[in-house]
């Protein structure tokens, strides 16, 4: 076949992605749904545009979108690392094992899911604007008040709540950022949007540095900052408005006579139609967040305990793995564009899962080579994520999937250190003496590859089963369970009519 055949056809399936993959798969026999995996999986080999002139294509308003939601994100992911960088000081302050003070991380992860819930349905239903300043206002009231915890009760009850409104985030971003994205600049865009996270990582630990014991208020610092800065980006989110996606959506559910009617119909009609791949998203998010969680979580113990890294080494040692996270996340988000979503999440695991020997298994600090392409690896997977959920969210739950898929993985995922840290005491090294006492070592690098090697699998194995819908509208006026739910005759694109019900009849859109 010619290049220029393969082309056109692909460019067929893939206006037909656009309107009636939903369906279709739906109708689809197992066997046939099955047989569909190989051929799908054919790199739709779309031209790769400068990502310079892609990243010209978003006018202004999409741009300031955009920025807003990167530096939200990135945020979020400031104040949830605050703890894990201060987990000493926090010890010291409340007289409790490191351990214990562990807890007030795996609670944020226990209740971000509620928070995806409650403000991915917000966002669904009222707008993106905001549930996002709700959800930042209670980012400045719970950073803050961590900061002025004197108890270790307070401190889990506060960081209880804080997952609630970590979890409430994403959703809203990643459909503010990329539901009026140009198609082209999709993929780049989700890339760059989801490293956000690794930035945060990076800036905390910068700031922790800064801030932590520079002061008569030890720790505090840090989390009082870390509430201060929200009330700039509620200040920036103000000054915009509502996404075009969102608004035509609205648009039509108030031509009914009860937009919130119309609104739960559009859910009853989504799960009625979706639940089976509702499911598969949170499968398939599982095994993302034990790929992220499996390969960082225990690596710098496995530094510190197993290759004898000083703190400083550590540090520097997860800085680079962070920057080759960022490095990956924007490289293969992009790539993505021209080889498809699922191809692009397979191919790079693969290479991940290549990588692993070394990443766990060389006990000097030139493992920093291997931490920085494996983590390139790891999040260059994730790159494609925000735009691979958004385009298989229904349209008028984006946010509320988009978020609770993502948070449920998160909760699945959660106990990962744990089962890696139980399975690591299976493997003893020799003891070594710090500061007088003998301290036990594991070999944690066999451990993280091993763990790491199944869920690699997992992931190429969900990801080959699973289906793309990559280029697929985010117009309400495409939206086939959104016409059923709000009982549309028709919309007329072109002309901006948004008339329903059986006066709408001499507008249908053919």
């Amino acid at each position: 076949m010619s290049g220029k055949d393969y082309g056109v056809d692909h460019a067929i399936e893939r206006e037909e992605i656009r309107t009636h993959q939903t369906h279709t798969t739906d109708n689809m026999s197992v066997g046939r749904y099955l047989a569909t995996r190989f051929s799908t999986l054919k790199p739709p080999m779309d031209k790769l545009e400068n990502p310079i002139t892609l990243l010209r294509m978003l006018n202004g308003k999409q741009w300031l979108f955009f920025l807003c939601s990167f530096i939200a994100w990135t945020w979020d992911a400031f104040d949830f690392f605050t703890v894990s960088l201060t987990v000493s000081n926090l010890a010291e302050q409340f007289d409790k094992s490191k351990k214990d003070i562990t807890w007030g991380i795996t609670l944020v992860l226990m209740f971000r899911s509620v928070g995806a819930i409650v403000f991915g349905l917000a966002s669904d239903r009222y707008g993106r604007k905001w549930p996002f300043v709700v959800n930042n206002l209670l980012f400045i009231a719970l950073e803050i008040g961590t900061g002025f915890c004197n108890t270790y009760d307070q401190f889990l009850a506060v960081r209880a709540l804080f997952g609630i409104a970590m979890g409430g985030l994403y959703g809203n971003v990643a459909a503010t950022a990329l539901e009026d994205c140009p198609e082209k600049a999709r993929g780049i865009i989700s890339g760059m949007l989801q490293q956000g996270y690794a930035f945060g990582y990076l800036l905390a630990t910068v700031f922790a540095r800064a801030l932590v014991n520079t002061t008569p208020h030890g720790w505090r610092p840090l989390f009082w900052f870390g509430g201060a800065v929200p009330v700039l980006i509620i200040a920036f989110r103000l000054c915009l408005g509502e996404t075009e996606a969102y608004e035509e959506r609205q648009r039509i559910r108030e031509g009914n006579d009860n937009a919130g009617k119309t609104f739960i119909k559009e859910g009853q009609v989504a799960l009625k139609n979706h639940w089976m791949l509702l499911i598969y998203m949170v499968l398939l998010m599982a095994g993302f967040n034990f790929m992220s969680h499996g390969s960082q979580d225990l690596y710098p113990t496995m530094l510190e305990n197993q290759y004898n890294f000083s703190a400083n080494a550590v540090t520097v040692t997860q800085v680079v793995a962070n920057l080759g996270a960022i490095a990956g996340g924007t490289t293969i988000g992009y790539l993505s564009q021209t080889f498809g979503r699922r191809f692009s999440i397979i191919f790079i695991s693969i290479v991940g899962g290549a990588l692993l020997y070394p990443y766990s298994f060389v006990p000097n600090e030139r493992i920093m080579a291997a931490a920085f392409f494996e983590q390139f690896c790891v999040q260059g997977a994730w790159g494609v994520i925000p735009i691979h959920l958004m385009e298989l969210s229904p349209g008028s739950l984006r946010a509320f999937v988009v978020g609770t898929s993502y948070q449920l993985g998160n909760l699945v995922s959660s106990a990962s250190s744990t089962i890696e840290a139980t399975i690591g005491e299976k493997f003893p090294l020799e003891p070594k003496t710090v500061d007088g006492k003998s301290v036990s070592r594991y070999e944690y690098g066999k451990v993280i590859c091993i763990f790491m090697a199944c869920v690699y699998v997992y992931v190429i194995l969900l990801t080959f089963l699973g289906p793309e819908m990559k280029g697929r509208s985010m117009s309400a006026s495409n939206d086939e369970d959104f016409a059923e739910a709000a009982g549309t005759v028709g919309v007329v694109q072109e002309g901006k009519d948004y008339r329903y019900g059986s006066d709408a009849s001499d507008h249908q859109k053919v």
